[in-house]
């Protein structure tokens, strides 16, 4: 049975970390499994869903809500996350993080930026963020199960799932200004990042959140992961790898 199981279970390489990441990083919503503290029984539900910088998993979710108080009595849970396009839904990528849950601190810097990039992902929860009975969660990530389609399974770890290094911190205290920047002003920019480098179709794309990975994007109920040519070390990459794609992008164009 072990050896089956072995054989089951793919090699994690670059292309695997690569999908695991942007399904993550593009998700507007999940499946959350906590333990239901009255019978020990497992729950499942849909939640909203964002990243924080890092790639840590962000929930909005209510207290009174039974998931909830599941993730508070017992704080282990795992979320399952992928998008379901045309044919048959087992053929899509998905993938299951496993993760203990982390309450945020209202009036904290910490609980500011998640709360920030959850609305950026999901500009309808302005509507309820602001209600006393809703709070933020960090899943802390420990480990992930990644399935890439028929017969690609893979195994990943928490730490080759998310961002570290000084330069998480530093996009991310420049991220919202540069997010306001580009979406009032450079609207076409946005347009050819999606175009040329996301390969993506339509017009009208809005940047929702930078990393030093890359950016994400969202057109309507549509969301798209676009890699920078190469990984952020400061917040004045930041600028400089924008101006150098959107160059490029039009002389591709022309």
């Amino acid at each position: 049975m072990e050896e089956r199981k072995k054989d089951v279970i793919r090699e994690t390489d670059a292309e695997a970390i690569k999908l695991a990441r942007t399904l993550m990083r593009t998700a507007r919503h999940g499946a959350l499994a906590v333990i239901e503290p009255e019978t020990g029984s497992p729950l499942a539900s849909r939640v909203g869903t964002a990243t924080d910088t890092d790639g840590t998993p962000l929930i909005l979710i209510s207290g009174l809500s039974a998931h909830t108080k599941g993730i508070i009595a017992d704080p282990r849970c795992s979320l399952l996350v992928g998008e379901i396009g045309k044919g048959d839904p087992l053929a899509h990528a998905r993938i299951t993080l496993f993760c203990k849950a982390r309450k945020l601190e209202r009036g904290t810097p910490e609980y500011a930026r998640a709360e920030r990039r959850y609305i950026n992902r999901n500009p309808k929860a302005k509507l309820y963020i602001g209600l006393t009975d809703f709070t933020v969660f960090r899943l802390e990530l420990e480990r992930a199960n990644l399935n890439g389609g028929f017969g690609k399974a893979y195994l990943l770890t928490g730490e080759e799932l998310l961002l570290s290094g000084p330069a998480v911190e530093t996009v991310a205290g420049a991220e919202q200004g540069a997010l306001e920047h580009m979406n009032s002003d450079h609207r076409e920019a946005i347009d050819i990042y999606a175009n040329h480098y996301g390969k993506l179709g339509g017009k009208g794309w809005t940047l929702s959140g930078f990393d030093p990975e890359g950016m994400d994007l969202a057109l309507g109920d549509e969301t798209a992961r676009v890699a920078f040519p190469a990984m952020l070390l400061e917040a004045a990459d930041l600028r400089k790898s924008l101006v150098e794609m959107a160059k490029e992008g039009r002389a591709a164009k022309s």
